[in-house]
């Protein structure tokens, strides 16, 4: 016996288009950013700057691919596709994360070759240069604050502008120094500084992506405690094939075989145990799921299944 729960899957709509339009102007914030990043280091030669507009290109593809999400993320269930793509910002936030694991060992391979071997800077045209990469960032910021803790999607994009806006700072302390010293590896240990900043974000993002598509328990859930916790409902004898997920941002499911006296299919107690079980993951756990599935068996139905974890 199973017990379902009518909840839309779709929905958000609304949610969804104010996220989008955040995005669609970071994301083109962000790619004037990258023009103008891009003209600076060809005219000052600055490998920071470079790496920077290189981050902030990472940026703007990463912020188009978020509002294709947040676009396709909201759409219908179907028969076909019975989470709707709801765990697209899963994947969009995956693919940010690779980009920026790879702008980051890019911008720790070159600041490292150039203490050793440093290129002349032009510190004034790269201290404008910075302020017009900070500016822009902060703006994007700025969009996006009020919606950065709504999914994977939003957090990604307000990390990727973030990272951005400190290489952007780490770009005009680079161009002070050099100004002030004629120190010219400032221009490289800013670039290792970005790589230092974006390298720990990815690293997080990759493995809060990987556990959900890994089908890891939401974290914050131990299933031990749920078992335990179910076991002390009455007439409930075991539960087995516990299982347990998170589908998006906010949408944990749990799944699991309750043995359950013989007596409650006779008496017809069985659909107070199904919303006892229900009403014990949904409320009893820091992490709450609303969206569970129990199939109440018998200890013979049990003892008949093969595959029993």
């Amino acid at each position: 016996m199973g017990f379902g729960h009518n909840h839309s899957h779709a929905g958000g709509n609304d949610a969804g288009a104010s996220h989008r339009g955040r995005l669609a102007l970071a994301c083109a914030i962000t790619f004037g950013i990258v023009i103008a990043q891009a003209l600076g280091a060809w005219i000052t030669g600055s490998l920071a700057l470079l790496t920077d507009a290189v981050h902030s290109l990472t940026d703007s593809i990463g912020l188009l691919v978020a509002v294709i999400a947040a676009g396709l993320m909201f759409k219908a269930a179907t028969t076909q596709r019975t989470w709707g793509y709801r765990r697209v910002e899963i994947l969009a936030g995956l693919i940010q994360a690779a980009l920026l694991l790879g702008v980051g060992t890019y911008a720790a391979i070159e600041g490292v070759q150039r203490l050793s071997n440093p290129h002349e800077v032009l510190h004034v045209e790269l201290l404008i240069f910075g302020a017009v990469g900070l500016i822009g960032n902060l703006i994007s910021l700025w969009v996006l604050s009020s919606g950065r803790q709504a999914n994977f999607n939003m957090r990604a994009a307000f990390l990727e502008v973030l990272a951005d806006a400190l290489g952007s700072i780490g770009v005009m302390v680079a161009a002070v120094v050099i100004w002030t010293t004629g120190w010219q590896q400032a221009d490289a240990v800013a670039a290792l500084v970005i790589a230092a900043v974006i390298l720990p974000r990815a690293i997080i993002l990759l493995r809060e992506t990987g556990r959900i598509l890994l089908e890891f328990a939401p974290r914050g859930l131990d299933l031990q405690e749920v078992r335990a916790h179910l076991l002390e409902v009455e007439h409930v004898k075991e539960v087995h094939d516990l299982h347990a997920s998170t589908v998006a941002t906010g949408l944990p499911v749990l799944s699991a075989h309750v043995v359950v006296d013989e007596a409650c299919f006779t008496s017809g107690c069985a659909p107070e145990k199904l919303a006892e079980l229900r009403s014990c993951v949904a409320e009893h756990f820091d992490v709450p799921v609303e969206h569970s599935t129990f199939q109440l068996e018998t200890e013979a139905q049990a003892r008949a299944e093969t595959h029993v974890h």
